[in-house]
């Protein structure tokens, strides 16, 4: 009796023992691939910006002082509005002159004109006199030479006129350099400058700030670096998803309107190419929120399949394979064939099933093919039965 209790205590410790060194299941967790549209998007490099679809940065193409300020920050003009002038009285005194010389070689012109008209006449009156044998060839010839000669003068006169409003023009653009006007309807972004200052144009090779910087503030468009190995697959159209900083809760939309025809090549950065993107029309309300140099961040759509079965892409193992778990709980490697994919979802063309176990937690310890596991239903009810 005694050996049989020692058989049946050494039975328990050997049990024991091989049940505390037995290799445990992995505690795994897992998905089933699902049915859904997947995307292969193109992305920037760097953060795009927020451009207005007009923007002038004007000054003035001379020097003077300034001597009215039309508008302020924050203003809206339309186009041809004045902005800022500078002191111009030397130059509307000119104008004034010029139009005064009009005036008086007009009445000139008119003064030999009527002449001339009236020397046409006289030529015509000897012309019937010397058929009645009234007047002499000499008459006749007299006459018609001062008619010629008076005609000539109106001509003359004429162009006189004309010359004093060449002059005029001249006049008046030097005028119009000492105003800055509107270009377009727009917003006035900032001013440089104060009555009374002195302002100079950029000399060249060096930058000055404008005097007016003007923008509309209801049109933008978005334009961001696409490195040049993506560039290819891009064409004008297509279609583009707009995150920007400001507006994390909103994602707008638009599409491909430029594509720069060369690369930019930085020195210590990746050659790009510049893209374009201009919003869609219902993106307009929201769009009249968005302000000039907002950093952003765009997604081009290049390809696109819906209804396919896909996986999450941090699923998928050097672009090849994944792990399953079988009917036994235990983890087999597949191969599988992938088609479009993105950092989110991958297309799963061949290799896998609606009804397959893909592991999702990669980052277990000893996680390799042959392995007993274990999900995270099942240890909570071995640990319940405990």
């Amino acid at each position: 009796m005694s050996y049989v209790k020692w058989f049946v205590l050494m039975s328990l410790l050997i049990g024991v023992g091989w049940y505390s060194q037995r290799e445990k299941p992995l505690d795994v967790t897992w998905q089933h691939p699902s049915i859904g549209n997947v995307e292969t998007i193109v992305t920037n490099t760097r953060s795009g910006t927020i451009k207005s679809c007009q923007r002038a940065q004007m000054s003035f193409p001379i020097g003077g002082q300034i001597d009215q300020i039309y508008v302020r920050e924050g203003d809206l003009v339309k186009r041809g509005d004045s902005l800022m002038s500078l002191w111009r009285q030397d130059r509307i005194a000119k104008v004034n002159e010029t139009n005064a010389i009009i005036q008086a070689r007009s009445q000139h012109q008119q003064s030999i004109c009527i002449t001339a008209e009236n020397d046409q006449k006289t030529v015509a009156r000897n012309k019937r006199l010397l058929k009645q044998k009234l007047t002499s060839q000499e008459a006749l010839d007299n006459a018609i030479a001062k008619a010629d000669a008076s005609a000539a003068a109106c001509l003359s006169a004429k162009s006189e006129v004309d010359v004093a409003k060449a002059l005029s023009q001249t006049a008046k653009a030097n005028l119009d350099q000492a105003t800055l006007y509107a270009p377009f309807d727009g917003m006035v972004a900032e001013i440089t400058g104060e009555l009374g200052e002195y302002t100079t144009p950029s000399p060249t090779g060096i930058a000055m700030p404008p005097a007016i910087d003007i923008l509309t503030h209801d049109c933008h468009y978005v334009t961001a670096p696409i490195d040049e190995v993506d560039a290819g697959q891009l064409s004008v159209g297509m279609a583009v998803s707009i995150t920007i900083d400001a507006f994390e809760e909103h994602t707008f939309n638009g599409t491909i309107r430029r594509i720069s025809p060369y690369v930019q090549d930085y020195a210590k950065q990746a050659r790009t190419v510049d893209v374009d993107v201009e919003f869609y029309r219902d993106s307009q309300k929201r769009e009249q929120l968005l302000l000039t140099g907002y950093s952003t961040d765009i997604a081009i759509t290049v390809a696109r399949v819906e209804n396919v079965i896909r996986l999450p892409s941090e699923f998928i193992i050097d672009e090849g394979y994944v792990y399953v778990l079988n009917e036994y709980n235990v983890i087999q490697k597949k191969a599988v064939e992938l088609g479009l994919r993105n950092w989110k979802y991958s297309e799963i063309k061949q290799g896998l099933s609606r009804i397959d176990k893909v592991i999702t937690s990669l980052a277990v310890q000893g996680l390799s093919e042959g392995k007993l596991a274990r999900t995270a239903e099942a240890q909570r009810e071995s640990s319940q039965v405990e």
